[in-house]
C-alpha cells in the first residue's frame, strides 16, 4: 500500500492533535522524527482550559488556571438578583393623552444568580459536553458562548506554537493548513447520535483555527501506533492498548508485524479521572461537609427532625465551575439555621458555607487531584486544604475502596474488548498502557493481574498525539472512524 504524504514546500510532514479532556498536545512527524510542540513554557503539555474575563478577553492552559485561582478563589461571593424588566401600576385614571396614569414603576427581578463580583469564568473538562446534543450554550456574563468558542482558543494557541517553530528553523516553512484530529472510540453522552455530534463540533473549531483539511483517528489506535513506530515488532503480535484519560476508558486491539498492522476491534466507554475525583470528592469531603446530619426546625405543633437535605447541594459542589450558583438564599439561609444550633457538627456546616461564599470548589478538586497523583507513588498521602480546615491521612488501601465499583467496571470494559475480538488473556502477546488515569496502581494491577509480563507504559500524556501525527504522514486517518488493514512502513 502507498501513500502520499502532506507536503509543505517540497517537505513532508503529519500533525497531530490530541485535545483531550485534562490536557492536550500536539505532535509533528517529518518521516524519521517526531517532535513534540512546546505548548507551555516548560512542558509539551497543555492544561485543556480556557479562561474568559469581564472584557471577553481570553486566556488558556496554565494561565487561564492561573488567573482564575488569582482572581475567583478566595474571593467572598455575593449573587445579586437578574433585571428582568420594570412593572408598571397605574392609578386607574385616564390622563390628558387617553393613557392610564401611573402610579409607580416596580423593578421585575429574575431568580437570584448573578455572581455581580465574578471576575471571570474558567472552563475545563469540555470534551465531555460535546457528545450531547441538548447542551445548551454556556453563560459567560450574559453572553452566550457555543462549545466551539471554547475550545477554538486552545487550538488556535497549537497553531501560534506551529508558527513559533517554523520561525525558529524547527518545521519547513509554508502555511501549515492540515491536522489528524484524535477522538474517542465513544465520546460521554446518551445521544445516539453522540459521536457525530462531538467530530461535528470539534470539526468547526479546528476550521475556526485554520486547520482547513481535516483527518480523524481514534485514540486508542494513535496510541498504539506511537509504540509500533518507536519498538516495531518481529513476528505477528497480537497487541491491546488501553488508553485511561480524564474522561474515557479507550480500547483496541490490533495484530502487528514489522511495520503493518491491523486494527481487529476497537471499544470505549465514559469513565476517565474526572469520575474518580468526584468520587474523591463525595465520599472524602461531603461528609466534613454536613452530609448525614440532622436537623430540626419548628412545625405546627412539634419539632420537625430530618436529615439535612444535603443532596440539595451535592451536584453544583461536583460541578466546580458552577457551584457559585449555590450562593442563594434557598441554600444559604438552610445553612445559617443549622449553624446556630452550635452542636459539634455546625462546624461541619460553618465549613460549607465558607466555601461556597469564598467560591472553593475548584480548590478542592485541585486537592483531590494532587493527591491522586501522591497516591500513584506513596502509599499514604496527607491532604491538607487550611482555607476550610480539613486535614486528612489517606492510604492508598482506603483510596482503592473508595474507588472499587469503577475498578469492577474497568475489569468489565476489558472483558468485554476481549470478548469483541474474540480473544483469551493469553492470546494477547502485548499490552501497551498509556494515558493520565493509566498511572493509578489499581488501573496498572489490574492489567498486570490479568496479562502477566505484557504489559508496558508507554508516554502516558503524549502518545496519542504522537500517534496521531505517524498517521497522518502515512494517510491512515480518515474523516470518519473505521476499521481496516493498514501499514505505517
Amino acid at each position: 500500500m502507498s501513500y502520499q504524504p502532506q507536503t509543505i514546500s517540497g517537505f513532508t510532514l503529519g500533525i497531530g492533535i490530541d485535545y483531550g479532556t485534562s490536557n492536550t498536545a500536539a505532535a509533528v512527524f517529518d518521516g524519521e522524527k517526531v517532535r513534540l510542540v512546546p505548548l507551555e513554557e516548560h512542558s509539551a503539555v497543555m492544561p485543556s482550559a480556557t479562561y474568559i474575563d469581564r472584557d471577553l478577553k481570553l486566556q488558556t492552559g496554565q494561565a487561564a488556571i492561573d488567573q482564575y485561582i488569582e482572581s475567583n478563589m478566595g474571593r467572598t461571593v455575593e449573587l445579586s438578583a437578574e433585571i428582568l424588566g420594570e412593572g408598571r401600576s397605574t392609578t386607574g385614571q385616564i390622563g390628558k393623552r387617553g393613557l392610564p396614569e401611573e402610579a409607580e414603576t416596580e423593578t421585575i427581578y429574575g431568580q437570584s444568580f448573578v455572581d455581580g463580583g465574578q471576575k471571570g469564568r474558567l472552563f475545563r473538562g469540555i470534551k465531555r459536553l460535546l457528545g450531547n446534543k441538548s447542551t445548551p450554550r454556556l453563560m459567560v456574563f450574559d453572553r452566550p458562548f457555543r462549545l466551539v468558542a471554547l475550545i477554538t482558543p486552545l487550538l488556535l494557541r497549537i497553531r501560534n506554537s506551529l508558527n513559533s517553530m517554523q520561525k525558529n528553523g524547527h518545521l519547513p516553512t509554508g502555511h501549515i493548513d492540515h491536522v489528524c484530529i484524535g477522538h474517542p472510540v465513544n465520546f460521554e453522552g446518551t445521544d445516539s447520535k453522540r459521536n457525530i455530534n462531538a467530530l461535528t463540533l470539534l470539526a468547526e473549531s479546528y476550521q475556526y483555527a485554520d486547520f482547513t483539511r481535516q483527518s480523524f483517528y481514534p485514540e486508542p489506535v494513535a496510541a498504539a501506533l506511537s509504540y509500533l513506530h518507536q519498538y516495531p515488532q518481529s513476528g505477528k503480535k497480537t497487541i491491546l492498548a488501553v488508553d485511561f484519560g480524564g474522561g474515557t476508558l479507550d480500547l483496541c486491539v490490533l495484530t502487528a508485524e514489522i511495520s503493518r498492522f491491523n486494527v481487529v476491534a476497537t471499544h470505549g466507554v465514559g469513565i476517565g479521572g474526572d469520575h474518580i475525583d468526584q468520587i474523591m470528592f463525595r465520599e472524602l469531603i461531603f461528609p466534613l461537609l454536613g452530609r448525614g446530619e440532622r436537623w430540626s426546625r419548628p412545625g405546627e405543633d412539634r419539632e420537625i427532625e430530618t436529615l439535612f437535605p444535603f443532596e440539595d447541594y451535592e451536584d453544583l459542589l461536583l460541578n466546580w465551575a458552577i457551584s457559585y450558583l449555590l450562593n442563594q438564599n434557598r441554600y444559604t439561609s438552610q445553612l445559617m439555621q443549622r449553624i446556630e444550633y452550635g452542636d459539634e457538627a455546625a462546624g461541619k456546616f460553618r465549613r460549607l458555607y465558607d466555601l461556597i461564599k469564598n467560591n472553593y470548589s475548584y480548590l478542592i478538586f485541585q486537592s483531590l487531584k494532587d493527591l491522586k497523583a501522591r497516591l500513584s507513588t506513596d502509599e499514604f498521602a496527607h491532604l491538607d486544604i487550611p482555607e476550610l480546615d480539613i486535614e486528612l491521612d489517606i492510604s492508598r488501601t482506603k483510596f482503592e475502596q473508595l474507588i472499587s465499583d469503577l475498578l469492577t467496571q474497568i475489569e468489565e470494559v476489558i472483558q468485554d474488548m476481549l470478548n469483541k475480538a474474540r480473544l483469551e488473556p493469553e492470546d494477547v502477546d502485548l499490552v501497551i498502557r498509556t494515558g493520565g488515569s493509566s498511572l493509578i496502581p489499581a488501573m496498572k494491577r489490574i492489567l498486570t493481574d490479568r496479562f502477566p509480563g505484557k504489559v508496558v507504559e508507554h508516554d502516558p500524556f503524549t502518545s496519542v498525539a504522537t500517534g496521531l501525527a505517524i498517521a497522518e504522514y502515512h494517510k491512515l486517518s480518515h474523516s470518519r472512524l473505521k476499521d481496516s488493514a493498514t501499514s505505517v512502513g
